[in-house]
């Protein structure tokens, strides 16, 4: 059996998906055959991966950034379990890369029997084909009123004899109390596991948190292991919108007289957010997320992203007054995009029986299609050309395809057989694809003609900007900064021998009250 490690975090977003994507590089370059693996992941960013059956599924975009790190291609097995939100009381439940079920509050003690026996298995089939498996929890591993069912994060330890470490962003503040808090309010067993602690995002003198890492381990019997600095490098492939600032990443300044200025509205069910990221990359070209109509009013490209709510996002969309903006802004000649759901939404009716049940409703009428739901989805990774015959690669993850269009009308893309896809319409730009804007030759070309037709003749796509090279830069900030402020020596000796023993227990956990004081062996 091989060794492992679960990084648990104190809260949703407090750096358990980077980490582990560091300490998997950190691996990587020591010669170790690691692997990425998360039981259950609740994300509506997901990559397509081709199974061994030729098939497409779906696995969060974090593991397929995870497994980058790690040299390898993505495998379904590294996020077993995936959840994508559809409403604030169902996700759809996509079980080793197929959607095969709607998981609501009623239905989730019914199906966790289930979910929890393929992640184990899952885990179990990776751990004797590599040499490290780094775990990575979900949310909270104190989540006290999961517990009972939790087989994502101390669920999972228990199970695999995992040693955890809790990550904690000092950035949000409270980050002591959050950490003492974590592990106090779990039960002996898990307590026992949980070996120390990391600090992410810490900005300033680390001379000034001494006192507070030493009263940490006087309080909690646990040391903590590296204090990770603010890197503001690290914003490519989040793990969802929400971990988002308003402007993407640290824009360079253009190469040409002009900025671009790209408005991309964050719907309420964002899928994908990360497709703007490779727009964000070019230098000159300024990316933010907004809900505010005025923003739209004031870009040269506005996109409508991805959504895992089509139809009922569209109906967000006109309440806010967004949807006027996008209409006033199309209406003055200005570029705008729209992917997948957004795509959806530009057409003239959208016909769901399946996503909303709402039947058809109207879109936003920008191009001459109509769009109609299959119960089916397509999950693919596609390939062919872009304007002047650029190559173009992506993936497609959507129920809805084109049932109906005006005759004539430009395909964005162009598959290998001949195939359009997507529609460009002057200035009005459609396509089921996600992450095409990675490959740079398109990307440079599509932002040339952005630029154009928003009166921007000073922007000049730079010639050098690569997308696959900016990611592969972030993984290696990432492995240096696991080796340069982590005790990698104590981190390698839990992956392969497990917790230290005699760890401390830290009252209020045991849940009969009576277990204050107590060493656990």
């Amino acid at each position: 059996m091989s060794g492992g490690l679960l990084v648990t975090g104190t809260t949703s977003d407090a750096g358990k998906s980077v980490l582990t994507a560091g300490i998997c590089r950190w691996l990587h370059r020591q010669g170790v055959r690691v692997a990425p693996f998360k039981a259950q992941n609740m994300s509506n960013n997901s990559a397509v991966v081709v199974g061994p059956d030729g098939h497409g599924g779906e696995i969060g975009r974090a593991q397929a950034m995870q497994a980058a790190a790690c040299g390898l291609a993505p495998d379904l097995r590294f996020n077993p379990v995936l959840l994508k939100p559809g409403s604030d009381r169902s996700s759809q439940v996509v079980l080793l890369g197929e959607a095969v079920d709607t998981l609501t509050t009623d239905t989730f003690r019914q199906l966790r029997p289930r979910l929890a026996e393929t992640a184990y298995a899952a885990l179990a089939e990776l751990r004797t084909s590599y040499d490290v498996v780094i775990c990575e929890g979900a949310g909270s591993p104190t989540e006290i009123n999961l517990r009972a069912g939790d087989y994502v994060n101390m669920g999972l330890a228990r199970h695999a004899d995992l040693p955890a470490i809790v990550v904690g962003d000092i950035d949000r503040g409270g980050v002591f109390a959050s950490m003492f808090g974590t592990v106090a309010l779990l039960e002996p067993a898990d307590q026992a596991l949980v070996a120390g602690f990391v600090i992410n995002k810490f900005r300033g003198d680390r001379g000034l948190l001494a006192p507070g890492l030493d009263m940490l381990r006087q309080v909690t019997g646990r040391p903590t292991y590296g204090v990770l600095p603010w890197a503001l490098d690290l914003w490519l492939d989040a793990e969802d919108s929400l971990a988002y600032g308003r402007v993407l990443g640290r824009p360079a300044a253009p190469r040409g007289s002009d900025w671009l200025d790209v408005a991309v509205v964050r719907l309420p069910r964002i899928s994908n957010a990360t497709d703007v990221e490779a727009l964000a990359t070019e230098p000159g070209v300024r990316v933010r997320l907004t809900v505010e109509p005025a923003e739209l009013a004031a870009a040269d490209l506005v996109v409508l992203p991805g959504s895992k709510s089509t139809v009922a996002d569209l109906a967000w969309l006109r309440q806010n007054g967004l949807a006027d903006a996008v209409l006033a802004h199309a209406a003055a000649g200005r570029p705008l995009l729209g992917i997948c759901g957004g795509f959806q939404m530009l057409g003239r009716r959208i016909h769901d029986p399946v996503e909303s049940g709402q039947g058809s409703v109207p879109g936003l009428g920008l191009l001459p299609v109509e769009v109609t739901f299959k119960p089916s989805k397509t999950v693919r990774q596609s390939a062919g050309t872009g304007w002047d015959g650029v190559p173009v690669r992506g993936y497609e993850i959507h129920h809805g395809y084109v049932s109906a269009a005006a005759p004539d009308l430009a395909p964005l893309f162009t598959y290998a057989d001949g195939t359009g896809e997507g529609v460009a319409a002057g200035a009005v730009y459609g396509t089921h694809w996600h992450g095409a804007f990675e490959s740079d030759g398109f990307r440079r070309r599509f932002l040339t003609e952005v630029a154009r037709q928003a009166g921007r003749p000073g922007f000049r796509a730079a010639p050098d900007t690569s997308f696959a090279g900016a990611r592969e830069r972030s993984l290696d900030l990432l492995g240096d900064l696991v080796e340069e402020h982590l005790d990698t020596a104590v981190l390698w000796r839990l992956i392969d021998t497990g917790p230290p023993p005699g760890l401390p227990f830290i009252p209020p956990g045991a849940p009969d009250g009576d277990s204050a004081g107590r060493t656990l062996t």
